[in-house]
């Protein structure tokens, strides 16, 4: 046996990854299987937290993306002290053109957009740092597959982390076996021989898995084009080392795997003006694709390098892969599964589509005649939200628009909108609730342009609305623009000024100045709640509580109950961002009032002044005095919390949903797809720390929360959305590694308050995410996660979230 078999390298490299993994296990994880071609070999799959390939200097001793390992049994190779076997690598982690892990700024780690995934990965500095030739492989649309020995006659075929049955029908380790031993057949070849010729050559075989029948993805692929398309050989060690693409086809042909196309090209130009062509049209050779693979290795940086900080962290020599994906045609068909799945989920009335997905005039057309083909055949939906029949849908509706009506739909989607109506006049309608900073836009742009503007609270008496309608009228007749500043965040709100106008001579058009309610409910809470504390008195009616917090529950009022607002309400809109500071809504609003309008665009000092006017505005109607003292009164009557709890500022759907769709855990599919399409996934998620049922017992940990409630400035925590556990009951996500996560004023409270958490209240820590029926207290899921943290797993599913991360702060809450 060559001693050059386990070279010391590639067994240091596992030691490390055990050590890390112990020191910190959220970094580094593993899981042990038994090789199905021979049970009495253990397999330990290694996984790092996806999101840390991103940090400079990396964390890890490597950067492979599927990583396979096993202890060497002694008396194999005992001329030296080596204990570990590298049995199967996948390729270094690699990135899209717009992305990148390292940057420095002055000298500066880079971390403003660490938390978004979104560094700039400029192709310059590709041009810079990367020599030929540069190799574009089609990105296949399936699940990686590795193929490795681990004796001379025997092989492990895995998915990117697993191997093996998984306790569901068929696996994709499981699925990649059976078409291997397919495509063997069909050479007479046995996996015998396949597992000896990579055994001699330290190989892993690396391929994709594109079969539609077992599971389908966003392009389709026939039946002579299904199985697994070989599209690169790694040298099974430690450092990242990959075969050219000759070697590689090659042994395609050889062992009947189906090659992937590829081209070679000379430069980073000729790459982005090749991969720009395809980007026009959507297609390579005939046919739709995601993108491509680009394979090309680290040189020393040309001359005329501006920074040294733009270098791939590897030495010169290395592969280096990256990607260049296109939005067309396959974006569009993404899009088409996804409202085709909300459409499924929600119901066709009540599903409520983002106008981001409904831009192109196709996926418009989709949506009418996927909603009419649900309503008339649901049976051919009955599992594509499992992931089958969504290539036959598309396929469907591809063929529908050939058709004269699919022909007529398309023109009529296409054809330039009706002549706009000439209008005489303008009213401007925020659509907004308190905190949003629609008064303060207003009052900027009121003094910018000498708009008209009312304010629905300075309007005192019991019928206020018809005398803030009457007021909004009445300026109208004297401005030609004019502010309606009310919330105006329901529909009849809106239908109330809209009737208001209807009959008006000249015609009055209505311009909404929109803030999507468009992100996390804790996100929006936490920033309109921190702005109305932030103006004190200023406003009419609703004042901050700076003792019990009150006007934080009116927040959450107008969040539950606002409606979106439709395109078919008003005649235009000016969409502003909720987290803009009043400089950047003023110039956003300033902006769009003077696309929209026709007028003068006003100087930066114009700006400057009326931002300093809107930043100083407070209004000078006030409620009675005896009003206030009824309000006073009701503040020292503020009910006691129910619980204090952290609200995640993280789309917890959204998560979830894209894990389930990675994911190989069938029964989490059902359970998942269930709680969704019945509407029982919680509505505000929330992480309970002590509820008043607990009380006296947990008195000091009930202090220590109502203290950071009522801190001026509230400090952050950080923590990782660790595990989705569920069982057929509840479903639960496990909180880990809670911290500090910084703070202006907060931030000594808050580090007591870490360093004080009992180990018993962090096993516990957990967000429930919805029970399968009624009558199912949502508490079960504390025990749940306990039951789970302490290995009594028996019933117990889950499915590892890999690194999610989320922040938020914690609220005493009344329900």
């Amino acid at each position: 046996m060559s001693t050059t078999r386990f070279p010391l390298e590639d067994s240091q490299l596992i030691h490390d990854l055990h050590r890390l993994s112990n020191k910190s296990p959220k970094l580094v994880r593993s899981t042990v299987y038994s090789a199905p071609s021979d049970p009495s070999i253990s397999i330990r799959s290694w996984k790092m937290n996806e999101f840390k390939y991103y940090d400079v200097p990396s964390p890890f001793p490597t950067l492979a993306r599927g990583l396979f390992s096993r202890e060497i049994p002694s008396g194999i190779d005992q001329q030296r002290e080596q204990t570990y076997q590298i049995v199967a690598r996948g390729y270094d982690k690699f990135f899209n053109i717009g992305e990148v892990p390292w940057t420095d700024v002055g000298g500066f780690r880079f971390k403003l957009l660490l938390k978004l995934h979104a560094f700039r990965f400029q192709w310059s500095s590709l041009s810079y740092h990367t020599g030929p030739t540069y190799t574009l492989s089609l990105k296949s649309n399936g699940c990686i597959i590795f193929i490795a020995p681990i004796s001379t006659s025997k092989l492990i075929v895995t998915s990117k982390h697993a191997l093996g049955p998984q306790g569901v029908a068929e696996t994709h380790s499981e699925v990649g076996h059976r078409w291997l031993k397919k495509h063997l057949a069909d050479k007479g070849k046995t996996e015998e021989q396949l597992a000896a010729d990579l055994w001699e050559k330290r190989w892993t075989a690396v391929a994709e898995l594109c079969d539609d029948s077992f599971e389908e993805h966003v392009l389709p692929y026939s039946s002579e084009m299904s199985g697994l398309h070989l599209h690169g050989i790694n040298k099974t060690t430690k450092g990242f080392y990959t075969m050219p693409t000759e070697t590689v086809d090659v042994f395609a042909e050889e062992w009947g795997f189906i090659k992937t196309p590829t081209i070679t090209l000379n430069s980073i130009p000729d790459v982005k003006s090749f991969t720009d062509d395809i980007a026009k049209i959507g297609k390579w050779n005939g046919e739709a694709l995601e993108g491509f693979v680009v394979r090309t290795h680290v040189a020393d940086a040309k001359c005329g390098s501006t920074s040294r900080d733009t270098r791939p962290p590897y030495p010169t020599g290395s592969s280096l892969f990256f990607k260049v994906k296109f939005d067309e045609p396959y974006m569009m068909y993404r899009d088409w599964r996804e409202v085709t799945k909300s459409l499924l989920s929600k119901g066709i009335s009540d599903a409520k589509l983002p106008k981001s997905k409904l831009k192109r005039r196709e996926t418009r057309l989709y949506v009418d005649w996927v909603k009419k083909e649900i309503k008339h055949n649901p049976g051919a939906f009955s599992e594509f939200t499992k992931g089958k029949g969504i290539i036959a849908t598309r396929e469907r509706f591809l063929k529908w628009m050939e058709t004269d009506d699919g022909k007529k739909g398309l023109t009529l989607e296409s054809e330039a909108p009706p002549a706009a109506k000439e209008f005489g006049k303008t009213m401007i309608v925020p659509v907004a609730i308190p905190g949003c900073g629609k008064t303060t836009v207003s009052v900027a742009l009121a003094s910018l342009f000498s708009f008209g503007h009312t304010q629905s609270d300075d309007v005192q008496g019991k019928k206020s609305a018809p005398a803030f309608i009457r007021n909004v009228v009445n300026l109208l007749k004297n401005h030609d623009v004019v502010i309606a500043d009310k919330n105006n965040h329901l529909r009849q709100h809106r239908e109330s000024l809209r009737e208001a106008i209807v009959q008006m001579n000249p015609p009055v058009r209505l311009l909404a100045l929109n803030w999507a309610l468009d992100r996390p409910q804790a996100t929006i809470h936490r920033v309109c709640s921190d702005r109305v504390f932030s103006r004190g008195d200023k406003h009419q009616t609703l004042h901050a509580d700076t003792l019990a917090k009150s006007h934080e529950d009116v927040i959450w009022q107008f969040i539950r109950s606002s409606e979106d607002l439709a395109d078919s309400e008003v005649d235009a809109s000016i969409e502003m961002d909720l987290e803009d500071d009043l400089e950047q809504a003023v110039k956003r609003a300033v902006a769009a009032c003077v696309s929209n309008l026709g007028l003068r665009q006003p100087s930066a000092e114009e700006i400057d002044e009326a931002v300093f006017k809107a930043r100083n505005y407070a209004s000078q109607t006030k409620k009675p005095d005896d009003k206030k003292s009824k309000k006073k009164e009701e503040k020292q009557q503020q009910p006691t919390p129910r619980y204090f709890g952290l609200l995640p500022e993280v789309d917890l759907r959204a998560v979830i949903k894209k894990r389930m769709e990675e994911a190989e855990a069938e029964g989490g599919k059902a359970f998942w797809n269930a709680l969704v399409t019945e509407n029982r996934v919680t509505q505000r998620p929330h992480v309970t720390f002590v509820h008043k049922n607990s009380l006296p017992g947990a008195v000091e940990l009930w202090e220590r929360c109502a203290k950071l409630h009522s801190a001026i400035s509230p400090p952050f925590f950080s923590f990782a959305l660790g595990h989705l556990v569920w069982n057929e009951r509840v479903m639960a996500l496990t909180v880990d590694d809670f911290e500090l996560g910084g703070s202006a004023d907060g931030g000594q409270e808050g580090s007591e308050f870490v360093s004080t958490l009992s180990e018993e209240v962090r096993e516990s820590l957990h967000i429930t995410v919805g029970t399968s029926k009624d009558g199912i207290p949502p508490f079960e899921a504390k025990a749940l996660v306990e039951d789970w943290r302490s290995g009594k797993r028996f019933g117990i599913d889950s499915l590892d979230l890999e690194g999610v991360m989320a922040r938020g702060r914690i609220k005493g809450l009344l329900n």
